[in-house]
């Protein structure tokens, strides 16, 4: 990032095909992603704002190859808290960044969450690696809920979120998730068809197939069987659509819901006496609590690379306490079993 005369950081872009003809302000600030607006403008009028070297005004429009300059003689002002945290990176390149999420880790600040999300992660992580903080946005196009951990891929500049977001949008990406449920799922694959919207009532997120559910949208996951334990079932889910909660209402909805779900399940954990098939009442030993999460990871993403056009899958492994479980379950597994 070169400085001008006076020492100010300037940045330079070439105005791309599709944003051919909207203003500067406009093309300003889909390229500096965290300045509002009214920020860009304010150094519009200050003379900061240049195309191919002639001072710009706030009216003039910009065409498919014209450089344009700014001194950034102003901070950004939409700028998520930066909070140092590290971070499992599977993939980074100058357009996206690739993740192992942990669960516990909200995607977004949101509610009760207000700090401690991996946006505020990454903003710390960008602020580290360019030369002038709030440079870089995480461009969020997909979450992953709180307690789900997995891959999750995050876009770093204006145009790979643009790219990465009409993927999404348009069904050009492919995840699979690894699930334990409760039951013995005796077909070895399936597909889920079921209409997805809200369960009635205010102030909830839970989701719903009844038929009174509202907004309901055609929804679709597959599953393979991986594993049997007898008690419960590891699976490979492959959402063909992307509801709210889709693989956790599926699952749920053909009798085998996530072990630990807090909202879908019988259960918000998954103890020792249902490990061993009995009630706590007649448990031999203190009910102990083995897993206390919604038993998901998002294992892979594969998706077209918005810039190389080329198609990229992403890999996480399990996460430490859904790998631990796995293991549990295979030393407990019920007899005669495959």
């Amino acid at each position: 990032m070169p400085a001008s005369v006076d020492g100010t950081p300037q940045v330079t872009f070439v105005v791309e095909q599709y944003l051919g003809g909207v203003r500067i302000d406009t093309f300003l600030e889909r390229h500096l992603r965290n300045y509002s607006v009214y920020r860009v403008q304010r150094m519009i009028h200050a003379g900061a704002a240049r195309i191919d070297g002639s001072l710009a005004t706030i009216d003039v429009r910009v065409h498919r190859g014209q450089e344009v300059s700014v001194r950034l003689v102003e901070p950004p002002d939409d700028l998520l808290p930066a909070e140092p945290f590290p971070l499992d990176v599977v993939f980074e390149d100058p357009w996206l960044i690739a993740l192992n999420k942990p669960a516990g880790m909200v995607v977004h600040p949101c509610g009760q969450y207000a700090t401690g999300s991996l946006a505020n992660f990454l903003q710390a992580y960008f602020d580290a690696r360019t030369p002038v903080k709030g440079m870089v946005r995480p461009g969020i196009v997909h979450r992953l809920d709180r307690l789900t951990s997995g891959i999750i891929c995050i876009a770093k500049e204006h145009l790979g979120n643009r790219g990465l977001s009409m993927a999404f949008e348009n069904g050009r990406v492919s995840k699979a998730y690894l699930a334990l449920v409760h039951g013995d799922v005796r077909s070895d694959r399936g597909v889920v068809r079921a209409a997805i919207g809200n369960t009635p009532g205010k102030r909830t997120i839970l989701m719903s197939t009844r038929a009174d559910a509202v907004d309901p949208r055609p929804s679709q996951t597959s599953y393979e069987v991986v594993e049997r334990f007898g008690v419960c079932t590891l699976v490979r889910c492959k959402p063909l659509t992307g509801r709210l909660h889709q693989i956790r209402v599926h699952m749920a909805h053909i009798g085998h819901p996530l072990l630990a779900d807090e909202f879908y399940s019988p259960s918000p954990w998954f103890t020792r006496a249902d490990l061993e098939g009995s009630t706590p009442a007649d448990a031999d030993e203190e009910n102990e609590i083995l897993f206390d999460r919604q038993a998901l990871h998002a294992e892979t993403l594969t998706v077209l690379h918005p810039i190389r056009n080329e198609m990229l899958t992403f890999h996480a492994p399990p996460a430490a306490d859904f790998a631990q479980l796995v293991r549990l379950l295979r030393l407990e597994r019920t007899p005669g079993r495959a």
